[in-house]
């Protein structure tokens, strides 16, 4: 009995042992894993931060409360541009990262408004590239609905093409090296995102330079996206901005992604002239640059046209190349404009420029329809004019609208030997004729 009463003691002793033994290890696993959780939840912490401030570059945008961008902005106070749909601020944020603010607001109805905000964020939200402008978050409250974007330094393209002669300080070279970006990033929204995304507006206002000049397109408002297996998309209303847009994108005409290639011509004219395609300012710019520059190319005399832009000697066939690459991109057709991957590798010099067809024939072919319209029509006006002024002298002498005395215009400009152009004559004598011999009807009297 005492032996198996002291083995009962032992046993206690041991298991009591072991359980303080045992809690022990417990607590010490218990605050290992606080200790876990809370090194984990710093971090978690710290990733946030590292959201919102914009270096976690594959996370999605983030969504700021209107305090943190009127913050940000120091209540809106350095405007970097403005447009139609509100304004650009400048930002700063407490990690002293800079940001381009912008904000939507001002004359712009709900829904374009919308739409615009949609468009963007479901876009150049999804995807990133480094010739793209990178969307580090959003706001959408009540009184403040904004766009957060990556700062670019430099400004937009057009600043330094259209600058005046002292300002303009780009060497050609950098010019090719901003053709070249600018057309690798809209090649990978139309070839290289699950879902193709068309810009709708290529121009050198949304071509933006970082620090080093590396140029990213940027204002993604007017964009859409479409399935890459659809030919064309059904536009909704217009598009694009007239002088870049392409002609399909203002006629009844099916709209595809090549409508970029189009605008993405229009800005390579201009980056060759450093000038507008029209630019009334400039003497030798009367004509279109975009004909001109086809006149010269079928005349093989485009060594004229580039050395009027200015173009050293070294840069000539570069230039000549650009010219080419332009004339392919405004092909009036859209099935005749190359893909944008091929323009990476023709500006590239690894693919070769064919010669381009006429992109304007379809210009030209209207003009001469109407010149010939309007020498048939002035021919049977100058004849109608003479047989109905000698009727109206026979008649009641009907008064030209205009007219002090009791002669028709034709009567009168031979008298006084004003207007001897067929247009300054004629113009006016067809609407005397009209208001003479069309009458509005009176209204019977009840």
């Amino acid at each position: 009995m005492d032996r198996d009463a002291n083995c009962l003691e032992a046993t206690r002793s041991f298991m009591s042992s072991v359980w303080r033994e045992g809690s022990r290890a417990i607590n010490l696993i218990a605050i290992s894993l606080l200790c876990i959780v809370g090194i984990a939840m710093a971090l978690r912490g710290h990733r946030t931060l590292l959201i919102i401030f914009g270096n976690v570059e594959r996370q999605g945008p983030t969504k700021f409360t209107s305090y943190d961008i009127m913050s940000a902005t120091n209540n809106y106070t350095t405007m970097l541009a403005s447009g139609g749909f509100g304004s650009v601020y400048k930002g700063t944020f407490i990690d002293g990262s800079v940001a381009a603010v912008k904000v939507l607001r001002g004359g712009v109805s709900a829904k374009r408004m919308e739409e615009q905000f949609m468009a963007e964020v479901g876009t150049i939200g999804r995807v990133h590239h480094m010739n793209l402008v990178r969307l580090i978050g959003f706001c959408v409250e009540k009184d403040t609905t904004a766009l957060v974007y990556e700062y670019m330094s430099n400004g937009s393209l057009d600043k330094h093409l259209f600058a005046s002669e002292k300002n303009k300080n780009l060497a050609f070279e950098k010019l090719h090296e901003i053709a070249v970006g600018t057309a690798r990033g809209i090649a990978y929204l139309h070839e290289e995102c699950q879902e193709r995304i068309i810009h709708y507006d290529i121009k050198p206002q949304n071509i933006l330079l970082d620090h080093n000049l590396h140029p990213k397109v940027s204002d993604f408002g007017l964009a859409k996206l479409c399935s890459s297996e659809k030919s064309y998309v059904t536009m909704t209303g217009l598009r694009g901005t007239p002088g870049y847009a392409a002609p399909e994108l203002w006629m009844p005409f099916r709209v595809t992604h090549k409508c970029d290639l189009y605008s993405f011509g229009m800005l390579l004219f201009e980056i060759v002239g450093r000038r507008r395609n029209l630019a009334g300012n400039v003497p030798e710019s009367q004509e279109w640059l975009p004909m001109r520059g086809w006149k010269k190319f079928e005349s093989e005399n485009l060594r004229d046209l580039i050395t009027g832009c200015g173009i050293e000697d070294k840069d000539e066939e570069m230039a000549e190349r650009m010219v080419k690459i332009a004339l392919w991109c405004v092909q009036y057709k859209p099935e005749l404009r190359p893909k944008m991957s091929d323009v990476v590798k023709m500006l590239e010099g690894s693919m070769d420029v064919a010669d381009p067809s006429n992109p304007f024939q379809h210009l030209m072919d209207e003009a001469d329809q109407v010149d010939s319209s309007i020498d048939g029509g002035l021919s049977t006006l100058e004849g109608t004019e003479s047989s109905i002024c000698n009727s109206t002298r026979m008649k009641k002498q009907r008064t030209y609208p205009d007219c002090r005395t009791r002669k028709c215009f034709s009567c009168r400009n031979r008298d006084s030997n004003i207007g001897s152009s067929r247009y300054e004559r004629l113009v006016p004598f067809a609407k005397h004729c009209a208001k003479s011999f069309y009458p509005k009807k009176e209204k019977k009297r009840r």
